[in-house]
């Protein structure tokens, strides 16, 4: 963690006495790898989040590996997914062959548009993949009508909940991923974790991310092709600590969006987006507060604040660049420009912001001062 006065982070895990004593626990037992703490991490977590069944793994790119093929995605077949996420979400599918296909997105929660996944979905279509934007719960009830396997990405949502119904986001039972990178809810450095209902994809996935080796731990019999996506005991004794303090977390990133919202405020009469509130439409979806991204004014120069920020001590960051838009998925797929345009102008204009649970009023109040004058001083495009 930063020292007070210091340079203000992009981002910051909370990290105390509480971790420090249960990583030296494990590195005192010898234990370090497939040892005791796996199962008791996986057990708070899936407690934590309502879910039958919990898989650690080594990232949330791991878990969504796992879980696109516990679902049945093979060579050949189709991915639907949002072009607004972080790359992996898409990388994935074609880890096993198969393709993903990109609908646009909702202007406003920024989550796969359902209408345009309708129309995505096709004859090879394997699964669909929403990805919950910045924590915000994506509509899984639309979804869920096409009948086909879903795989959530809610690496950003801990402690979202379904606007539906009001739940936690990972008890509905698809498969839902979490990460754990050092800037998420609860921060491991890296790791993830696959909740689910089903005992057959829970037996897969444990299978699958210790090289395929078979349900009793054999050495000498690997029954099906794996990998090694472990998640080691030091890195879940980091996660049981973690979620003893993640109530506490998730209030104080709570706090600081609504500090944001309020320092903010003046200037959405400049043209500048704020993250949807929660109950988008009188839902009950809640976000898990994962960063805070705002939307600059149309027009606006997006590299050039950047820099501008910069220079008076506030780092930012574009976020999330268009998927379809990257020079591997426009050499390999053709994808161009103008195929998905909401993406594309959500993409070109979003800024993510300082943001992390030990974050001051004082700290938001420098953040936004800063914004406040780049607006004024950089050209627009």
């Amino acid at each position: 963690m930063s020292e007070p006065g210091g340079p203000l982070p992009l981002a910051q895990p909370v990290l105390g006495a509480r971790e420090e004593e249960l990583v030296l626990e494990v590195l005192r037992s010898g234990h370090l790898s497939l040892g005791p703490r796996l199962a008791r991490f996986e057990h708070a977590f899936a407690d934590r989040v309502g879910a039958v069944h919990a898989s650690a793994v080594s990232s949330g790119t791991a878990g969504l590996h796992l879980a696109l093929r516990a679902v049945g995605v093979a060579p050949g077949t189709e991915v639907v997914t949002t072009p607004f996420s972080f790359v992996a979400s898409a990388n994935v599918a074609l880890y096993e062959g198969a393709t993903p296909v990109f609908a646009d997105i909702d202007p406003v929660t920024l989550n796969l548009d359902p209408d345009a996944a309708a129309a995505a979905i096709g004859p090879r279509t394997a699964a669909l993949l929403p990805v919950h934007v910045f924590g915000y719960p994506a509509d899984l009830a639309a979804l869920e009508g096409h009948g086909l396997p879903i795989v959530e990405d809610a690496c950003e949502a801990l402690g979202g909940t379904y606007a539906d119904t009001g739940e936690r986001v990972g008890s509905r039972g698809h498969p839902a991923v979490f990460g754990f990178y050092a800037n998420k809810q609860i921060a491991t450095g890296e790791g993830g974790m696959v909740v689910c209902a089903s005992p057959a994809q829970k037996e897969r996935i444990d299978s699958e991310r210790n090289q395929g080796r078979a349900p009793d731990m054999g050495w000498l019999d690997h029954d099906r092709l794996g990998f090694n996506y472990r998640l080691s005991d030091l890195h879940c004794a980091l996660g049981i600590a973690q979620l003893e303090r993640l109530d506490a977390m998730l209030a104080d990133r709570a706090r600081v969006a609504a500090l944001y919202r309020q320092y903010l405020g003046a200037l959405t009469d400049r043209g500048l987006g704020l993250p949807c509130a929660d109950g988008v439409g009188g839902s009950a979806a809640r976000r898990g507060w994962f960063v805070f991204v705002v939307q600059l004014p149309s027009g606006q120069d997006r590299d050039a604040t950047v820099r501008a920020l910069a220079e008076r001590g506030v780092p930012a960051k574009p976020y999330f660049p268009a998927i379809h838009l990257m020079s591997y998925y426009r050499e390999r797929f053709g994808y161009r420009s103008g195929q998905f345009p909401v993406t594309e102008e959500v993409s070109a204009r979003s800024l993510a912001l300082p943001f992390f649970p030990a974050m001051t009023e004082a700290q938001v109040a420098t953040v936004v001062a800063a914004l406040t004058a780049v607006l004024g001083r950089v050209a627009p495009t």
